[in-house]
């Protein structure tokens, strides 16, 4: 709702002595170029741009806009930056205890605001996707008509939690997790800005990367654990804020982990190593490590599809599938619940029956290969669907499976040099007991030297 008398003179009061506030609302941006991050979506003539009323003139206005992105990515700020920077009417309402009777009031006052002194009015909605349908139904005249200019902030994907009319009226713009380069950028901004710590701390390098790794690319997260370890530091007179305050602060150890370096490579290995040794909780120990330490969560879920298929293969042929569930669900929904979704996979894997012969059939053929072991198509496999491929012989005797009792003919697929290689080697574990009988009955009825 627009801010009542005494809300007004809170945010006065704040304005004139901001020391009150908590660190991320004083270091809130004022403008759009203060804004850290997102550059995609603050060029020139963009939606955001126009809202502030920079190439809003002329005969189409500025478009309403669903800001979409996970909690601490700057939604909030955008729309706190058009409120400051634009000469429009500004209104903030939340799902969260707003109703259908808070939405039109609004738009009854946008209309009379509108028609009474021209003054065009801007809706900033926070959590839109808390709204029921009918709830979001109301606002479908206002923005239609533009007699409000919506903003509509939203963690869940709008094409599930919006309804398809008011999305269609509107701009959807996708903000980004901010990247560790933008989170050190805040943290050294609040430090030395007159709005935050004033320069009255540094921040050692040790204790800036695990402030990065805390943050997981939510400015917010950053600049309230700053400000908390900030607190801790001054309080022991101490000039700088090291490594074992923020740990003492955050109650979070940092750990020893370089995305870039050996231990990346040490605990990725030894996570993978776990799956294949089936030490479950072993796996979860470095699966947690690599979590904590702020790990991209696709490299995770790429390591445990190619354990499904390196490790495991057919004797559990559910391990690729669940394992490729796992990327696709990580890189919809992010951390901090994609550690759910990893944990899940990495318990199937460890748990799951144990096979390399898919990896080491693949291996073996080529080697053959690049031995030069590979020799002319048998002459009946050849195409034989063009003119005069009979006349050389191709798809001749060919014999079709499908045409005999039991599916499968005595006929030679592989080259001469390779017609006896059996590159399959099947284990008896788990799901792939099967898969041996089946090799071992084809070959046979393939005529086929055993191995």
């Amino acid at each position: 709702m627009e801010p009542d008398l005494f809300t007004a003179a809170a945010e006065e009061r704040q304005e004139k002595d901001p020391t009150g506030s908590p660190l991320a609302v004083r270091m809130r941006p004022r403008t759009l170029d203060e804004v850290v991050g997102q550059q995609h979506l603050l060029k020139p003539g963009s939606p955001l741009r126009r809202l502030v009323g920079q190439g809003a003139s002329g005969p189409a206005g500025p478009s309403s806009v669903f800001l979409w992105g996970p909690p601490g990515t700057g939604k909030t700020t955008l729309a706190h930056v058009v409120s400051k920077a634009t000469d429009r009417r500004f209104v903030e309402l939340s799902a969260i205890t707003a109703g259908v009777k808070e939405v039109r009031t609004v738009i009854d006052g946008a209309r009379r605001a509108s028609g009474g002194y021209g003054k065009e009015t801007v809706l900033f909605l926070d959590e839109i996707h808390r709204f029921s349908k009918a709830q979001q139904d109301s606002l479908l005249p206002a923005v239609e008509n533009r007699w409000v200019t919506l903003i509509a902030a939203t963690t869940e994907n709008p094409y599930f939690s919006v309804i398809s009319p008011l999305l269609s009226r509107s701009l959807l713009l996708t903000l980004e997790p901010l990247t560790d380069d933008d989170i050190r950028d805040l943290l050294h901004r609040a430090l030395g800005d007159e709005r935050g710590l004033k320069g009255a701390l540094t921040l050692p390098g040790d204790t800036g990367s695990h402030l990065v790794r805390i943050a997981g690319g939510d400015a917010r997260r950053a600049l309230t654990a700053l400000e908390a370890a900030a607190g801790a530091a001054l309080d022991k007179g101490e000039t700088e804020i090291s490594l074992a305050t923020l740990e003492e602060t955050v109650d979070r150890a940092a750990v020893k982990y370089d995305r870039s370096g050996d231990q990346h490579y040490d605990v990725a290995s030894a996570l993978i190593k776990s799956i294949r040794g089936s030490d479950v909780d072993a796996a979860l120990h470095y699966l947690a490590r690599m979590i904590e330490a702020g790990e991209d969560p696709r490299f995770l879920a790429r390591r445990l599809m190619i354990s499904a298929s390196e490790d495991i293969g057919l004797a559990d042929p559910n391990a690729l599938q669940i394992a490729v569930a796992a990327a696709q669900a990580v890189a919809m929904i992010g951390f901090p619940e994609a550690a759910l979704t990893l944990s899940h996979a990495t318990i199937a894997l460890a748990l799951a029956p144990k096979s390399n012969a898919a990896t080491t059939a693949i291996g073996a053929a080529l080697d053959d290969v690049r031995k030069g072991l590979a020799g002319p198509v048998p002459a009946h496999l050849r195409d034989g669907h063009y003119k005069g491929a009979a006349k050389l012989g191709h798809a001749q005797g060919y014999v079709y499976p499908h045409d005999l009792s039991e599916g499968i003919a005595q006929q030679q697929y592989a080259p001469d040099a390779l017609k006896d290689r059996a590159y399959y080697e099947p284990t008896r574990h788990g799901a792939e007991a099967r898969y041996a009988d089946a090799v071992e009955w084809t070959r046979k009825h393939l005529g086929r030297k055993q191995p």
